[in-house]
């Protein structure tokens, strides 16, 4: 990264800026009142919310809650984007209380699994959030809360102190709670920043993302509030191009971090945005056609960045600094000592485990009540991601996740870059690939492929199309149409799913 940048979160490059005393409550408001904090657009219209404003909804809150909830309760927030979402989790980090993101399209049964493992008797949420709720936990409406102009006091928790309890997505098992103390949020902000090629006054973030999850939570709420960002605030009932280009109009966005699905939606549609500064992605790669089409459709190079639940923005490009490698995720981002790493933990130059080194401020705690998984997440000192990697000078590129990698005819195969290919192809809305079972190649590629609508497309031409892009052996020897793909609710394909169901076909030949 460029030496003379002064990059938050760091006192110089590579050591943290950690203070004994840390609660992110307090890192998030310590701005000047009068300025904005959040751009609302939740209700149809614009209004903008101070932090001043943010502190007294935060304040509110507390003391509704303080005379229930003691240091170390798990609180549950089960709000969209807006207003009330932030001051609910500042609230619960004041109390020295450890807040958990729920997710308003869980169903009930993911709602039960994660109360239930998290052990919340309360949580913070709306009307339609109640009534989702069910008899699960006691709900406390966050809109009949007033705000008060009596200040809270911040408890002096420190950077160990457990703060969040984010359950991953699921994509392999079922979801586990990653606990992370008060230093999470200082993990996260030089990676935010470097993604945005370093963020700074006038500038404005949005995202898709649900703050549910990390990628809403922690890659663009908590930090832009950290570092002084207005954050915009916009619920979607359902991301179209159309809303998406809505949102950032009204709320003057200039800064976007886009999963890679909303990236594909807007390709499918030719949609082109301009006026941004910046857009990065994260949660699965990119490959040179996206980024060229990027190019186009933002007149600027899409900043892409690595991390997961346990341990996130780890790995970034940054445009402004170095020029972005198609194919590569970047370069370690100061702070987190990034490995590719075999069996034994030593660093390779080859393709092995991707691993962080611990002492990454955005590393978890534990596992939240499973010693087990947290024992096994780690290697030595190196937290083992499950994807697989390998280094091309100073950039990582990703190879895919450990379980999802192909192992054909004696090549080892990852199917980010052959869904990318096809994503470029015309007619192709989106696309997954896996292993499927071959008693000659131990595994053929199959693609599972979602045309756009009215769009025609054979598999041979499809295979042709990978062919001619891309090495001979990688293309998919097999094709299947399907009206939609299995889905995380955070938009990633799961694999999984398509693999359970290549190997059932295999077995019904």
């Amino acid at each position: 990264m460029h030496p003379d940048r002064c990059i938050p979160g760091m006192r110089k490059a590579g050591v943290w800026d950690i203070p004994d005393q840390l609660n992110m409550a307090r890192q998030c408001l310590a701005h000047p009142r009068d300025n904005v904090a959040i751009v609302d657009l939740t209700d149809g219209y614009r209004e903008t919310v101070t932090f001043g404003q943010l502190t007294r909804m935060t304040d509110g809150i507390a003391r509704e809650l303080h005379q229930q909830v003691q240091p170390g309760d798990r609180v549950g927030v089960l709000l969209s984007q807006s207003p009330w979402c932030a001051a609910a989790h500042l609230a619960i980090w004041k109390l020295g209380a450890i807040s958990v993101p729920l997710f308003k399209l869980f169903k009930r049964d993911a709602l039960a699994s994660r109360v239930g493992d998290a052990g919340a008797r309360l949580v913070l949420t709306d009307a339609e959030g109640a009534a989702l709720l069910g008899d699960l936990a006691h709900p406390v409406l966050v809109e009949h809360v007033a705000p008060s102009d009596d200040p809270f006091p911040c408890s002096d928790t420190g950077p160990e102190h457990p703060a969040v309890l984010i359950y991953t997505s699921g994509t392999t098992g079922s979801p586990k709670g990653a606990l992370h103390g008060h230093r999470v949020l200082t993990g996260h902000l030089p990676g935010v920043s470097i993604s945005h090629n370093y963020l700074r006054e006038g500038d404005c973030l949005w995202t898709p993302a649900d703050w549910a999850w990390i990628g809403g939570l922690f890659d663009v709420l908590m930090p832009g509030l950290a570092l002084g960002i207005p954050v915009v605030a916009a619920r979607l009932e359902k991301f179209t191009p159309e809303a998406c280009v809505d949102v950032i109009a009204r709320g003057g966005v200039r800064n976007l971090f886009f999963p890679p699905t909303a990236l594909r939606m807007l390709k499918a549609a030719e949609q082109a945005i301009p006026g941004l500064r910046s857009v990065a992605s994260g949660g699965e790669p990119l490959g040179a056609e996206m980024l060229a089409w990027g190019q186009q459709a933002f007149g600027l190079t899409i900043n892409e960045f690595y991390g997961q639940t346990e341990c996130n923005m780890v790995v970034s490009s940054c445009s402004e600094d170095f020029p972005v490698q198609p194919g590569c995720i970047g370069k370690p981002v100061p702070g987190h000592e990034v490995a590719v790493i075999d069996e034994d933990g030593n660093p390779i130059d080859e393709e092995g485990d991707v691993a962080i080194r611990r002492g990454s401020a955005s590393m978890l705690l534990e596992y939240w009540n499973r010693p087990e998984a947290t024992a096994e997440k780690f290697r030595g000192d190196w937290l083992i991601t499950g994807d697989r990697g390998v280094w091309e000078g100073e950039y990582l590129r990703f190879v895919g996740r450990d379980d999802d990698v192909i192992t054909s005819a004696g090549y080892r195969i990852g199917p980010a870059e052959i869904e990318d290919c096809l994503l470029t192809h015309p007619a192709v809305a989106t696309v997954g690939v896996v292993g499927k079972p071959d008693p000659l190649r131990t595994e053929i590629v199959k693609a599972y492929v979602v045309l756009k609508p009215g769009a025609e497309a054979s598999g041979s031409e499809l295979q042709d199309w990978v062919k001619a892009r891309l090495a001979q052996y990688s293309y998919p020897r097999e094709v299947a149409f399907l009206e939609e793909l299995p889905m995380t609710v955070t938009g990633k394909v799961i694999r999984k799913e398509l693999k359970v169901r290549a190997a059932a076909e295999d077995k019904q030949c």
